[in-house]
């Protein structure tokens, strides 16, 4: 899987409060969650952010509430993929059970600038910045986890394995 898109850039500790604010959590409508993604950190990104577009963010990206809310928010407004120094725990594995690539690289979010074409070869765990022509190296997902994302996450996953497996494999 390659993803191919602008580079939108946070910095350190951005919680799952601002990447969807808690006065949105009556919905789990992702359009509804997308539309006040980043809302009170960057009023003006759900304009800006395109299909396919990456987020790139400093340490400890996901923090504070465990709420799934706020990979879906991210998915929702289009963004495809996510570049951190590092995740919290909790939205690690709340992003790839709803297929949402995650990847650590300090030196691509060193290095890669506001508005950057970005891609990404998942598969390769390989981080191209094609505005400044460098690439960088992430953590490969093993073969089952980029499965996992190529489904759709989580759920899609187990209900494709459960039509094609039989009782003893």
């Amino acid at each position: 899987m390659v993803i191919k898109g602008k580079a939108h850039l946070f910095g350190d500790n951005v919680n799952t409060d601002v990447i969807i604010p808690a006065r949105y959590l009556n919905t789990s409508d992702p359009s509804e969650l997308a539309a006040h993604c980043m809302e009170d950190l960057d009023p003006k990104f759900i304009e800006r952010v395109r299909q396919g577009d990456v987020l790139v963010a400093g340490k400890n990206f996901g923090c504070g509430s465990s709420r799934e809310h706020a990979p879906i928010a991210l998915k929702a407004a289009g963004i495809s993929c996510i570049i951190a120094q590092s995740f919290a725990r909790i939205f690690f594995r709340n992003a790839l059970n709803i297929g949402l690539p995650i990847l650590e690289s300090s030196e691509a979010v060193l290095s890669i600038q506001e508005g950057d074409l970005v891609e990404v070869e998942l598969e390769k765990g390989r981080i191209k910045d094609l505005s400044s022509g460098r690439t960088f190296n992430a953590q490969l997902f093993p073969p089952f986890m980029r499965d996992l994302i190529a489904e759709g996450g989580l759920l899609a996953y187990a209900a494709k394995r459960g039509r094609n497996m039989s009782y003893g494999d």
